[in-house]
């Protein structure tokens, strides 16, 4: 089992066609083995934060500590400070800080931001889905006919929205707009017209007209994700 785990960690890790050595300490960034590592490794200072009653919310190596006054939050922070020095861990020295999440600024964790009550996709988790989005509506080289191109773009939306669903609302506003856009350039470029939908496009194209095509929207997504809610909520 030594020898398994062994192999694991000296992998290394083939991302975006290029290949990563692994390091010669810790687990390799995006190795398969990482999350149970840090789960067996980490479970001490899980229970270590509960008896001290601080409520800690952990996803691998990512974490976050939720206090009621920055004298909690110092104190919760020197006492993980301290746990992580005997166990032979470092952390981040960028991410690692205290943070008043009813200000502006907030912070990221596990891909949505979080800030004065709200919470939303962060910007990598937004650049993503737009290039997944523009990869997929290229106006000038498509040649799927539009059907294929929206059950293309639908496996990406609804999947994308599954994660991000808690985000809020104007989020799936910005994100159908963006993408009726680009259906918009594809049909301005197939009558040999430049540029992106705009003007009478908008009216010779309307939302509807996509929808009748079978586009996911994930403004409607989430009004029926909430009435489904208030509907368990009454129950």
């Amino acid at each position: 089992m030594l020898a398994l785990i062994r192999s694991y960690l000296d992998q290394g890790v083939v991302e975006d066609l290029r290949y990563y050595e692994a390091e010669e300490d810790g687990t390799p960034q995006g190795a398969v083995i990482s999350p149970l590592l840090a789960n067996i490794y980490l479970n001490p200072l899980d229970h270590l934060m509960a008896e001290s009653g601080c409520e800690m919310v952990r996803y691998a190596d990512d974490f976050v500590i939720l206090c009621r006054s920055r004298e909690a939050a110092e104190a919760a922070l020197a006492r993980v400070q301290t746990w992580v020095v005997e166990n032979g861990l470092k952390l981040h020295p960028e991410k690692t800080r205290i943070v008043d999440a009813t200000q502006k600024g907030g912070f990221d964790f596990l891909g949505y931001h979080f800030e004065r009550g709200y919470r939303w996709p962060r910007k990598k988790s937004m650049d993503k889905v737009q290039r997944r989005i523009r990869g997929l509506t290229p106006r000038r080289t498509c040649g799927c006919s539009l059907e294929q191109c929206i059950a293309s773009l639908n496996e990406v939306l609804k999947g994308w929205y599954g994660y991000f669903k808690h985000s809020h609302k104007t989020v799936f506003v910005d994100v159908d707009s963006y993408v009726r856009g680009r259906l918009r350039a594809i049909l301005r470029n197939r009558e040999g017209r430049q540029g992106r939908g705009r003007g009478r496009d908008h009216q010779k194209w309307r939302n509807y007209y996509f929808a009748k095509l079978g586009l996911f929207s994930l403004m409607q997504a989430h009004a029926e994700t909430l009435v489904s809610l208030h509907d368990g909520a009454t129950h």
